[in-house]
């Protein structure tokens, strides 16, 4: 008896670890090398630990990567370059010394976990569009003879250009230019088990469409829901446009009466600088794209089609590239710097977590400008009094009194609301008259909370979330797996037990 329960409870406790482990931050990003000081190998795994990243993408299988990588844990894509397709796809000797030479050799102490074939091949390489299912074919069956099929899956990763009339989602369809390769490739993904790659870059939906989608739209900001685009035909709200692109590609695959396919993000991003032309490439853009994106991603938010079902993505990229050819923008998509320092400070809920680059975790919550000044007196009444927000320090005389407004007073009462939250996911919105900053808004004597400046000190509360725009409920959505009060009490009836029996 008493055997027995020891074994349940062995079994109860891998469970509950197994359950912690795999809710993993489903985010990564990518690790591109056209860099005039690239990191070394080690510098770059230090970099990532640091960051409690544990998922990349390379754009080859450089060895000296892949030595750095082993025994880390992290998780990792290699590529198949364009230029080495051709050989691949015309004989299995080539993609079994490929697999010999950029897998076996390294598998299983560095984690590799899927192989990307080629990229963008349909768009920026059309004469090797007739070759790569080819190239997937010959490189699964070389994983096939090494016994790692299981393992490791094989795709190539596409451009979203390849979806035609994305919106509606639910009437998008691929390029039929493309259905020669797209649906033995489709047939090939489904057999494998293996997801369909896809490079999602609202950035330039919103750029190519020449206004007619908002700026809010594309960078995941609330929207009022009058302004939520609505798919007719299935009624489903999109709030942004990575949900309705992500969206319009498995309505794409079931067009073609696939229906069981994973979408992985392999690419997702925002520039944080342009030239004079690119206006939108900016820190405060790059930093409100990848901060909410990641924020909707390791929330497993999902999309209107699948709620709840969180699409692994890929960020668009560690570092700053700068000696890419093209505008400026595309240098400079980077999360950090070459010395490890990052480009912007990422504002996300729980920050010590994935991509902790705030150190300091000095964000702020502040009133809009140019906003709907009833709007933002509502939200005042609303945080000094249900909020219950101590709002004395903006009464006549007082510190934060003058200057004697209503975006002043409100900046103040928000962001006392935002700190008082532990800066929850939802905390700073008001119904979109608010937003994040990293810029101490503190004022002569009049010191913020959470400003380095205070002594104070806000603890968590559980009273409710600041009003939402774009949520009937409030509260932060858990980011990581955190155990139940049923599995508590559980795990601790069982070792009850087992003490008593043993």
């Amino acid at each position: 008896m008493a055997a027995l329960l020891l074994l349940l409870l062995l079994l109860f406790l891998f469970l509950f670890a197994s359950s912690a482990l795999s809710q993993d931050s489903l985010i990564g990003v990518n690790i591109g090398t056209e860099v005039t000081n690239m990191p070394s190998p080690t510098q770059v795994v230090t970099l990532l630990k640091a960051q409690n990243i544990n998922r990349v993408r390379l754009y080859d299988a450089d060895r000296s990567m892949l030595l750095a990588f082993a025994h880390t844990g992290i998780q990792v894509i290699i590529s198949v370059p364009n230029d080495q397709l051709l050989g691949i796809s015309q004989s299995n000797a080539t993609a079994a010394n490929w697999i010999t030479r950029n897998v076996a050799a390294y598998y299983p102490a560095t984690n590799i976990t899927a192989i990307a074939v080629g990229s963008e091949v349909l768009t920026s390489l059309a004469n090797a569009a007739s070759v790569l299912v080819s190239a997937l074919k010959y490189i699964q069956a070389a994983l096939v003879t090494a016994n790692l099929d299981r393992q490791i899956k094989v795709s190539t990763p596409h451009s979203s250009t390849i979806i035609l009339d994305s919106f509606p989602p639910s009437q998008a369809f691929f390029n039929k230019t493309w259905d020669p390769v797209i649906v033995p490739l489709l047939k090939f993904l489904q057999s494998t088990g293996s997801p369909l790659m896809l490079n999602v870059y609202p950035y330039f939906d919103y750029i190519q469409s020449n206004g007619v989608i908002p700026l809010d739209y594309a960078l995941f900001q609330p929207l009022q829901a009058n302004k939520e685009a609505v798919d007719a035909n299935t009624l489903l709200h999109y709030t942004n446009v990575f949900d309705a692109i992500v969206d319009a590609a498995y309505f794409a695959m079931s067009y073609l009466n696939f229906t069981n396919i994973p979408i992985l993000v392999t690419e997702s991003g925002w520039p944080s600088k342009g030239d004079g032309s690119e206006h939108d490439a900016s820190v405060e853009n790059a930093n409100t794209y990848n901060s909410n994106l990641i924020q909707h991603v390791i929330n497993k938010t999902g999309t209107p089609k699948h709620p709840g079902t969180a699409v692994t993505t890929y960020i668009y990229e560690l570092y700053n590239e700068d000696t890419r050819p093209g505008p400026v923008s595309e240098k400079n998509w980077g999360l950090f710097f070459t010395n490890g320092t990052p480009v912007y400070t990422l504002r996300l809920a729980g920050a010590g977590a994935i991509l902790a680059n705030d150190t300091t975790n000095q964000t702020f919550c502040i009133a809009k400008e140019k906003v709907d000044k009833k709007m933002l007196q509502a939200a005042l009444d609303w945080a000094c009094g249900p909020g219950k927000v101590d709002c004395s320090a903006l009464m006549q005389g007082e510190s934060c009194y003058e200057p004697d407004d209503v975006v002043a007073h409100s900046t103040y009462a928000f962001n006392s609301y935002y700190q008082k939250m532990g800066k929850a996911s939802g905390s700073c919105d008001f119904k979109g008259v608010a937003t994040v900053t990293t810029t101490d808004p503190s004022r002569g004597t009049c010191v913020f909370p959470g400003s380095a400046k205070s002594n104070q000190t806000l603890g968590n509360t559980t009273t409710a979330l600041a009003p939402s725009a774009n949520s009937t409920t409030s509260g932060c959505i858990p980011q990581y797996y955190h155990a139940s009060f049923a599995d508590l009490t559980l795990l601790s009836l069982l070792l009850i037990i087992a003490l008593v029996f043993l």
